[in-house]
């Protein structure tokens, strides 16, 4: 059984479209999150109970919609709703890239990442486009893409990240594996007042790319190939790590 989950919520047409895909090979359940929580990192549920809601369509079971994130979606799907734990997890199709550092904030990555420290492969699939919903080619090769990670598995503590341009099929060159490129968020808010004479903000930052390296995720994906991306949970510099240990650090 595959798992399906996103951050842009349970009816989003992207998660929809992948799910006819998968289902033409493997049972499929999406296990998502009910209202959009795209941005959400990798944020879980501590103060609040999280409501399962059956969801069923033309008489047929399709999933759970959940009142939380989704690493919280993966967190039930690998430890109480199902007698066994699923075979793979995929998360998406997100509606905007997953490009850069926007892999840290999105929610979309974290679900696989979830589903990787609890030992499952997972995918995170992304459309790099806000505006363009034809996620026609995006789910057929999402699809294919777990067929092969069903077959091949994954490497301990990795899952892919993957982003697809958002151009006819005629126009991708192919698919690159690469490593996450290097971004960064022109922070801007628009200060607003409100009918009550208080003031509040609202985010309206705007994603940069400053990379040039052919190995990046984004210069791939701007160049018109599918990235791949193998991403593990270890935060770890283990190269600043042998930095560190040469500092006169007192007690």
């Amino acid at each position: 059984m595959i798992v399906l989950c996103n951050d842009d919520g349970f009816q989003a047409a992207g998660i929809r479209s992948i799910y006819k895909e998968l289902a033409k090979f493997s049972e499929v359940v999406i296990v998502a999150p009910e209202t959009e929580q795209s941005a959400m990192g990798h944020a879980i549920t501590l103060t609040q109970p999280l409501k399962v809601r059956k969801i069923e369509e033309d008489n047929e079971f399709i999933g759970y919609a959940i009142n939380g994130t989704p690493a919280d979606c993966i967190k039930l799907a690998t430890t109480v709703l199902f007698e066994q734990p699923p075979e793979m997890v995929v998360s998406g199709i997100n509606q905007g890239g997953n490009l850069g550092t926007c892999a840290i904030y999105s929610g979309t990555v974290s679900a696989a990442t979830e589903a990787t420290i609890e030992g499952i492969p997972a995918i995170a699939v992304s459309l790099n486009s806000f505006d363009n919903s034809d996620f026609g080619f995006s789910a057929e090769f999402g699809a294919r893409l777990a067929k092969i990670v069903l077959k091949n598995g994954l490497p301990d503590g990795v899952s892919l990240n993957v982003n697809i341009p958002a151009v006819s099929y005629s126009e991708i060159k192919g698919v690159s594996i690469t490593r996450q490129g290097k971004s960064r968020v022109i922070e801007t808010f628009d200060k607003r007042i409100d009918p009550r004479k208080n003031t509040y903000y609202w985010y309206a930052g705007e994603m940069r790319i400053d990379e040039v390296d052919e190995e990046a995720d984004c210069f791939q994906v701007s160049n018109n190939y599918i990235s791949i991306t193998p991403i593990h949970f270890d935060l770890t510099s283990y190269k600043a790590m042998d930095e560190l240990k040469n500092w006169d650090i007192p007690l």
